[in-house]
């Protein structure tokens, strides 16, 4: 890639943030950082296709790589950097293959070995782990783990993966096959929060949803940001119910709260609900209809906003609660 395509790649990504950390593409100039911590034995014995020595030219290689793969949406790998004073060094990598087809996601990192036994490889691979199905058209995170790593099992059964199967395959620094464990985790692995006791009833959570129609007959999908259960789904704007609330006057708070517009009551019209039993609750989610409102619909809390073609709303994952809705709402419009 020419060096102003490479430049306008790196910063159309904005980069991951945790507490401590900072995940960002790799640059040309951290190619001999990079290079120092990478050419290790301890590191390319736990990596499927890094080469030990690791020749300093091939730093130089792989970050180009990089770039184009961020820019063809192919793949998303970063540097993890943190602060030591007021200079920012690489402390290691996080990278996610994409597989658009199977929409999965294979997760890879790794720490350089001074900077161990700091918790930084599982901060790092959560985030990113997170941000990927928040953000990316993806149903599943997949990692494949020597047998014998056990210090990155750990990792990710500790975000919330969970083992699949057992098999072999070839480490270029090993040569030949050898026993590796297969990890995988959705949505659910990594947002829900912990099952309640099997003989606890679950609640009840009442949620008002709506479908905004516009003039051409479109409808307004918003996609649920990270930090929220089911990140990354699509859905009818809306939200739960306030102690004492109506479901008219909720919709009227959410959707001027998530989208800044405002909607009378007698615009709100009932047309459908949704009842399923989740895990965790049982979701109850009448769904209204709505063409005229005050404002042009804009996200307010981090959301993707999208105006669907009645006949496209199946193309767009969405919670389990709203797929029958879709048939129904299409066949109306």
């Amino acid at each position: 890639m020419a060096a102003i395509a490479v430049e306008r790649t790196l910063s159309a990504f904005t980069p991951l943030t945790t507490q401590r950390l900072t995940l960002r593409p790799l640059r040309p100039s951290d190619a001999e950082e990079l290079h120092r911590l990478i050419n290790d034995w301890e590191i390319s014995r736990t990596l499927a296709e890094v080469p030990f020595p690791y020749p300093r030219e091939l730093a130089d290689q792989w970050i180009a790589s990089t770039a184009k793969q961020l820019a063809d949406g192919a793949a998303y790998h970063l540097g993890v950097t943190e602060q030591e004073g007021a200079r920012e060094v690489i402390v290691g990598g996080v990278g996610l293959r994409i597989d658009r087809e199977r929409r999965a996601g294979k997760l890879g990192y790794w720490v350089g070995r001074r900077y161990w036994g700091r918790g930084i490889g599982g901060e790092a691979a959560r985030r990113m782990a997170h941000w990927a199905l928040a953000n990316l058209d993806l149903d599943q995170l997949e990692a494949t783990v020597a047998e014998g790593n056990l210090a990155s099992i750990a990792i990710l059964q500790r975000i919330g993966f969970r083992q699949i199967s057992a098999g072999r395959e070839s480490l270029l620094v090993r040569g030949g096959a050898h026993d590796v464990l297969h990890f995988a985790a959705s949505r659910d692995d990594l947002f829900d929060e912990p099952l309640a006791a099997p003989d606890a009833p679950k609640p009840l959570l009442l949620v008002a949803a709506c479908a905004l129609i516009d003039s051409d007959g479109r409808v307004l999908l918003a996609r649920r940001p990270e930090g929220k259960r089911m990140a990354g789904l699509w859905e009818f704007p809306g939200g739960k119910l306030e102690p004492q609330e109506t479901p008219e006057a909720a919709l009227i708070r959410e959707l001027r709260e998530e989208l800044g517009i405002e909607i009378a009551t007698a615009c709100l019209a009932p047309f459908a609900f949704a009842s399923h039993p989740y895990e965790r609750f049982h979701l109850l989610m009448p769904l209204y209809l709505c063409r005229r409102w005050s404002g042009r619909p804009a996200a307010r809390e981090g959301q993707a906003l999208a105006w669907v073609k009645p006949e496209k709303l199946v193309d767009y994952p969405m919670p389990e609660a709203d797929r029958p809705l879709i048939p129904l709402l299409r066949d109306f419009l």
